[in-house]
């Protein structure tokens, strides 16, 4: 997902193995993910979607001094979803922690590892092989 002030930039989803980069949007006071093929572009993560930064992750509140975050791998996520007009994109560290998206430092590389599993409907669910049809019940 893109956090609210990136609907009006053009995006696409994340895709398993592709490097991203930590970028500014123009027209936007919002940093995100683009791919380093096209920055003007955001890509969107799904929440559970699993990235390897390149270094260190560093972010920063737009202030002069910048912090880094001791790991380099993290699960994209969303924190305080019921609460309007703030940003929620986030990535949570092993240790707990978690940085919003819109602090990471620009210029920064990180790898898509993993993508959340969906859900299948439970309808379009199939037995397993060599498990017997379920039976209707009836009750006299």
């Amino acid at each position: 997902m893109c956090d609210y002030s990136l609907h009006a930039v053009k995006s696409r989803p994340a895709e398993v193995g592709e490097t991203l980069i930590t970028t500014n949007f123009r027209g936007t006071s919002t940093r995100g993910f683009a791919s380093e093929c096209d920055p003007t572009v955001a890509v969107c993560l799904l929440p559970g979607t699993e990235l390897a930064f390149a270094e260190p992750v560093k972010y920063d509140n737009r202030w002069i001094w910048t912090r880094t975050v001791n790991s380099r791998v993290g699960k994209f996520g969303k924190i305080d979803p019921l609460v309007p007009e703030r940003h929620h994109d986030a990535i949570e560290f092993p240790d707990g922690s978690y940085v919003l998206v819109t602090q990471l430092c620009e210029g920064q590389r990180a790898t898509v590892l993993q993508l959340p599993a969906t859900h299948r409907p439970a309808d379009k669910a199939q037995p397993a092989v060599g498990t017997p049809a379920p039976t209707s019940l009836s009750v006299d």
